[in-house]
């Protein structure tokens, strides 16, 4: 097992250890040249000296994240070709199910030698979020490679990384001869960065998701700065809401009783006070992580036609992460008391309200946390079990009653998903394929359970 320790302090790394990676790739078929190493981070160089290659498993990574699949137009059809190669590559069959018009869900299928069991499911989501580029160091889709192996770019985090080492993974495995009783499939999805509606949210309800007999899930999770693993049994609802005030118009030099904005102004205290009260049990308690608390943020407001008319309507907008531990009716139940204390009339409606609240059990008795837990003890890694604080494409697979876990091998590094300047160094990215290299067999070797052929 490798271990990569990197210090990120300016952007330093102190050290790097990695144990035995091989140099060459089994079944490469592509016509893409590996990056070469150049004098400074603007060449796109590595660690070495000029004209050292990337390894390969690296320079595909650094080929996926060149591929614009941004938000707004993110280009899927450059995804599947991608993809396409992958299978090729692989000797594995690539379905495609369009889930919604233009919306994609790439499937890869390695069959157990007991189909008849049920399998395990590699997630990913192929499209990223939008970037300000004028706030980044280097070029965002140019996977730029500094001195100190840092590979800039969107997605290197959220969640490219993942996607290329679940598949560097599986074609270890592969040129091992490696067979597994279960089904192993990979799953490359569109639209989680924009809530996945035409994406898993959708696919869960498809006759092809059902086929496919899922048994347990890996999807994305986030990185750690420190030497621990983070692993997300469960997700916090999101529920976007707007509370709509009405009031009294009336000219801009007069004291009209009733304004929308004094109603505006108590809802807005109301909603900020408890985010207050929550942002003060996090900061006071040692065992509380921001996926344990709620979330309030004021996101949007709008009123108003002119500088001297009092506006006869105004809303704000608020965006929470409620836990799984809070009883949701008696949330909503609050919201309506902050409601009808701010005055007559005001009325709410959601954008996003999501309620399940399914959490997969990380207990022994848990047959897929047991044998993922204990390859991690296996290979020394420490884990920290947590609930998610925002929102991924695993919620859609718990609502439909499937065990699934968060998981990105990602340590060692600033979490930096949505952020400018995104990176992950290359020897941590290394190091978390060889992760999946136990993972992945550990969890296609569980033992048939009960009610299972």
């Amino acid at each position: 097992m490798c271990q990569a320790r990197v210090k990120f302090e300016e952007q330093e790394v102190v050290t790097i250890r990695d144990l035995a990676f091989e140099n060459t790739r089994t079944g490469r078929t592509g016509d893409m040249l590996p990056d070469k190493d150049e004098p400074n981070a603007m060449g796109g160089g590595g660690q070495g000296g000029l004209g050292v290659a990337d390894h390969p498993s690296v320079s595909l990574f650094r080929e996926y994240l060149r591929l614009k699949t941004v938000h707004p137009e993110p280009d899927y059809d450059a995804a599947l070709k991608f993809l396409d190669r992958m299978a090729q590559e692989l000797e594995l069959p690539m379905k495609k199910v369009e889930v919604c018009p233009g919306r994609v869900v790439a499937i890869i299928t390695w069959a157990g030698t007991n189909p008849a069991l049920q399998s395990v499911l590699l997630n990913s989501h192929t499209d990223v979020v939008p970037v300000f580029q004028e706030s980044w160091k280097y070029d965002a889709f140019a996977a730029v490679k500094d001195p100190k192996g840092n590979i800039y770019g969107r997605g290197t985090q959220d969640m490219k990384s993942v996607t290329i080492q679940y598949i560097e993974a599986i074609r270890r495995l592969k040129a091992e001869g490696r067979r597994f009783a279960r089904t192993i499939h990979l799953t490359f999805v569109p639209d989680e960065e924009v809530g996945g509606h035409k994406g898993m949210e959708t696919f869960v309800k498809h006759p092809e998701f059902q086929a496919l007999n899922i048994g347990f899930a890996l999807d994305e999770g986030l990185a750690n700065p420190g030497e621990s693993f983070t692993v997300f049994y469960g997700e916090r609802c999101p529920w976007w809401i707007t509370v709509r005030c009405p009031g009294s118009p009336g000219h801009g030099s007069r004291f009209v009783e009733n304004t929308a904005a004094e109603k505006v102004r108590r809802i807005i205290n109301s909603f900020l006070d408890f985010r207050e009260q929550e942002k003060h049990r996090l900061n006071t308690s040692e065992c509380l992580t921001l996926g344990d608390v709620t979330t309030v943020n004021m996101t949007m407001v709008k009123g108003g036609v002119a500088y001297n008319v009092i506006p006869a309507e105004m809303d704000v907008s608020f965006d929470m992460r409620i836990p799984p531990t809070v009883n949701l009716q008696e949330f909503e139940e609050k919201i309506q008391q902050w409601c009808k204390g701010a005055g007559e009339g005001i009325t709410y409606q959601f954008a996003q309200k999501h309620t399940n609240q399914d959490r997969t059990s990380t207990a022994d008795s848990n047959p897929w946390w047991k044998a993922f837990s204990m390859t991690c003890k296996a290979m020394n890694v420490s884990l920290q079990t947590e609930i998610f604080p925002a929102a991924t494409d695993s919620r859609f697979i718990r609502a439909v009653g499937l065990p699934a876990i968060g998981f990105s091998p990602i340590n060692h590094t600033p979490i930096l998903l949505h952020d400018h300047n995104e990176f992950l160094n290359e020897q941590v990215f290394l190091c978390g394929i060889q992760v999946y290299q136990e993972l992945v067999p550990a969890l296609a070797s569980v033992p048939a359970l009960p009610g299972e052929v």
